[in-house]
């Protein structure tokens, strides 16, 4: 039997590449358009996307993250703008912030992200007119500062996730498109709504995938297309995380 370590990382890559091909699919299905711009969209990918930080730790689950958004963004030939770019980075942060549980660097840096995103939204000359709209971020702060069990709690995570992808978005598209203070605050109880549900989604995702996961590793028994073994009937009560 394999090493209860390799059978861990074999768990990951089947992750991985589920996740790619999840990125593939939910990139491709519009949810919701972003006011203020043209053929820009929420997609469904925004309903699961920072979970690989739980699966692959936030370095590797970031990596992972922008790894396939780029695969995605070639495959599918999109054109090369700043916002098209720019929108590649959210979910790389929000990974980052969503596989956060261990040691106190990566939890001032899940403080960092939205606190920096603050700053520059304000610095923006329209931004300084409609800050308020920028203290949404101010949750995944809180979240961050709570004592360990709870700044682990999986849908506290989902939601600082979001925010941060939020903030981080936010921030490149004030400073890369024309906009208006009226339109920021117009968007205020649109991003509560639409936050709570994209928070919905990843908690939901994460517990669907991990409970299928731990369920296929129980009971079978998975060859990769090149022959190597890759689930290994785990012991009784074994879990993937």
């Amino acid at each position: 039997m394999f090493s209860q370590k390799i059978v861990s990382f074999k768990k990951r890559v089947l992750f991985i590449l589920l996740f790619a091909f999840l990125v593939f699919v939910g990139s491709r299905i519009n949810f919701s358009p972003l006011l203020g711009t043209e053929n820009q969209f929420f997609t469904l990918f925004q309903f699961f996307g920072p979970i690989p930080g739980a699966f692959l730790g936030p370095v590797f689950g970031s990596i992972a993250v922008i790894l396939s958004q780029l695969a995605e963004f070639f495959i599918s030939g999109k054109e090369f703008t700043i916002i098209n770019l720019f929108r590649l980075t959210p979910m790389f942060f929000a990974a980052y912030y969503f596989g956060a549980r261990k040691g106190i660097n990566s939890r001032i840096i899940s403080v960092l992200i939205p606190l920096l995103s603050i700053l520059a939204f304000v610095l923006h000359p329209v931004g300084s007119i409609s800050w308020i709209y920028s203290m949404y971020w101010l949750i995944p702060i809180a979240i961050a500062l709570l004592p360990k069990h709870l700044f682990n709690n999986n849908l506290l995570k989902s939601i600082g996730s979001t925010f941060t992808a939020h903030a981080v978005g936010s921030v490149g598209f004030i400073w890369a498109i024309q906009t208006t203070p009226e339109l920021w605050i117009a968007l205020i109880p649109v991003v509560f709504i639409e936050r709570l549900l994209f928070a919905s989604g990843i908690f939901i995702s994460y517990k669907t995938l991990n409970y299928a996961f731990n369920t296929l590793i129980e009971k079978y028994k998975l060859k990769l297309p090149f022959g190597i073994l890759f689930l290994e009937k785990a012991k009784s009560g074994s879990r993937l995380i």
